[in-house]
């Protein structure tokens, strides 16, 4: 084994700059392999660190205008929603729908404060959209339950709207009063946001109570239940249009007359579309690593054609065919190998300078949630090199073994 090892050693030796122009073509198809699994992995655990911070069992709501004539009615009639429509939901039986919520903007409201006031209106919303729209609290709470039950007026600001109306956005802003709507409210939350407008939320039911009646509604959030697969999920998305139909009167298949967006399939269908670019990533690596490959292969072909006195004397003196056979191949996995474990290194080590810089550890509204790729896939890509080294020096080593030992001997 050893004698084999200084073989193959002795024979790269040779030939410094062919096995170096090969290796560099290796290493460079591995490296992009490394980089495109590295970002694909990176888009995929960022994508369900992005789910994982939603309520995807639930389906977003919205007025619109209906497109089939339904009970003597033309098509064209706007549906406007109101805050009624959420309670009906909530009383309804259906095995699909769970709890319903509403926004209720107030686009002219004004918030004054000691120093200063916006104009950014104020948007009516229940306790669990929190999450939905991804709202950081810095200090103090959330709107809870209590306050929709007691009509409270409380008032949650974005850090930005108590600098300019506060001149501070610390936790001392927890408690203070502002004014809107002819109204004083206590300030009861800071919070941080990731994207969108810096609106103030106030309790929704205090929000229908000041519109007065039954107040059009902005958008609905309804849950749904006992979805599992698309399928149920598109159950559940009919069973909320079939309600809305009975009480706006449309037809239950006009899905224009209430727009509706669900998370749930549309996780689902973002996690297809994951898998699908998880291959086409591997696909994509693997046809550049063949440039590499194939420029092994012929590098060996060469090999064997000037070592053809070499292998001739070998097999006078006794070498059998799976010597030779052994050692061809194996020469062509060390090259592929030891230039392949160079581009893994390089394509880590650029890997984690992009984690470092535009993943989730730099910067939290990336999409790259951890670009970094971990064991099981360095594994994976150490058995591709292992087949395709062995696949390269294959054909060569048949060649060399079909070499005749009196003819080799006389060739020069």
């Amino acid at each position: 084994m050893f004698d084999l090892i200084n073989e193959i050693g002795q024979t790269m030796r040779n030939n410094k700059l062919r096995t170096g122009l090969t290796g560099f073509a290796v290493a460079w198809g591995i490296f992009m392999l490394i980089i495109l699994l590295g970002l694909s992995r990176g888009l995929m655990s960022g994508f369900e660190a992005n789910s994982s911070e939603r309520n995807l069992n639930s389906v977003s709501v919205w007025r619109g205008m209906t497109s089939i004539p339904y009970k003597g009615y033309k098509e064209g009639r706007q549906i406007r929603l109101k805050a009624s429509t959420v309670d009906k939901l909530n009383q309804s039986n259906n095995k699909y729908i769970g709890n319903a919520s509403a926004y209720n903007y107030i686009d002219s409201a004004k918030v004054t404060g000691p120093k200063d006031y916006v104009s950014n209106g104020i948007e009516g919303i229940a306790p669990e959209s929190q999450r939905d729209q991804r709202i950081k609290i810095y200090a103090g709470r959330f709107i809870n339950q209590a306050d929709m039950n007691n009509n409270r007026k409380v008032m949650v600001i974005s850090r930005k709207t108590a600098k300019t109306i506060f001149g501070s956005d610390s936790t001392e802003v927890i408690g203070q009063r502002v004014k809107s709507l002819g109204l004083a409210w206590t300030i009861v939350g800071l919070f941080d946001r990731e994207w969108g407008e810096d609106d103030n939320y106030v309790p929704f039911n205090t929000a229908v109570a000041l519109s007065g009646g039954d107040p059009s509604i902005w958008s609905m959030n309804v849950y749904i239940e006992n979805v599992s697969d698309e399928k149920t999920a598109l159950e559940a998305e009919d069973a909320i249009r079939g309600e809305l139909a009975k009480i706006y009167d449309f037809h239950p298949a006009d899905r224009s007359a209430a727009p509706m967006w669900n998370r749930f399939t549309n996780y689902l269908q973002n996690k297809e579309g994951m898998k699908i670019l998880d291959y086409a990533v591997w696909i994509i690596g693997i046809f550049t690593m063949l440039s590499g490959i194939v420029g092994v292969s012929n590098i060996m072909f060469v090999s064997v054609r000037e070592r053809t006195h070499e292998i001739g004397i070998r097999r006078a003196i006794g070498a059998k065919r799976r010597n030779i056979l052994t050692q061809i191949i194996l020469e062509s996995v060390s090259i592929t190998t030891i230039f392949g474990y160079l581009g893994i290194v390089m394509g880590m080590i650029v890997m984690q300078i992009i984690a470092h810089f535009f993943g989730n550890g730099g910067s939290g509204n990336s999409p790259l949630g951890n670009p970094t790729v971990d064991l099981s896939i360095a594994l994976k890509v150490t058995l591709v090199l292992i087949i395709a080294g062995a696949l390269a020096g294959l054909f060569p080593a048949l060649k060399a073994t079909k070499v005749k030992p009196v003819e080799a001997l006389r060739d020069e």
